[in-house]
């Protein structure tokens, strides 16, 4: 196992900085829970998962973009754009142990902090509280699940661009343009249209 502090030199990770964030662990829980974590290097469109394969690992984004897609019918349905400080995982998969569904594909050159299953698996072992904050962490999932069924019952194809468009802009200039399209739910050329209009309005 690797201490990602000593990787790291001391200063601390984004997933380091994630699991004090969001679980409030002390700094020995957090060293322990880290030093589970591999660093992987990811080159642009290579795979971390691909549809029906065992998903065994879960990954943690420190640098670049990865797509998380399935391919329904004849098109490819962007579920998800991870940049740094987010997790990529067929969760499902991971979790109960089934063939993965989602393709997740890096779209940049990435720096990962990668946990196999077996290992996941252990973290018990080092933490007493893990049964809690795994809790925690899958409850988080399905909460920012829920948070994006509703924006996408409740607000227009345009609300929904400004949406991501104020929380991350930097995507307008580093990913296609119809994966962003997908992820929000609506077609390129629909899409298309609301940008011309944002680009007008903003100049």
């Amino acid at each position: 196992m690797v201490n990602l502090a000593k990787l790291s030199g001391n200063v601390m990770t984004e997933l380091e900085k994630y699991i004090q964030t969001y679980f409030g662990v002390s700094t020995d829980d957090i060293t322990a829970i880290s030093a589970f974590f591999q660093p992987e290097s990811i080159a642009k469109g290579d795979y971390f998962l691909k549809t029906g394969r065992q998903c065994d690992r879960l990954g943690f984004v420190q640098s670049g973009i990865i797509r998380e897609f399935v391919f329904v019918e004849d098109k490819e349905v962007t579920k998800w754009i991870s940049t740094k400080g987010y997790f990529v995982v067929d969760l499902s998969g991971f979790i109960f142990n089934q063939p993965a569904r989602w393709n997740i594909q890096a779209l940049t050159d990435c720096e990962l902090y990668v946990i196999e299953n077996s290992d996941y698996q252990k973290i018990a072992q080092v933490i007493p509280r893990w049964a809690e904050l795994e809790k925690l962490f899958i409850a988080k999932c399905f909460t920012v699940l829920e948070d994006r069924i509703v924006t996408h019952l409740s607000l227009t194809a345009e609300e929904r661009y400004h949406q991501l468009f104020n929380f991350n802009k930097e995507l307008f200039n580093q990913v296609p343009l119809q994966y962003l399209a997908s992820m929000l739910g609506m077609t390129a050329e629909t899409f298309s249209r609301i940008r011309k209009k944002h680009s007008k309005k903003s100049s």
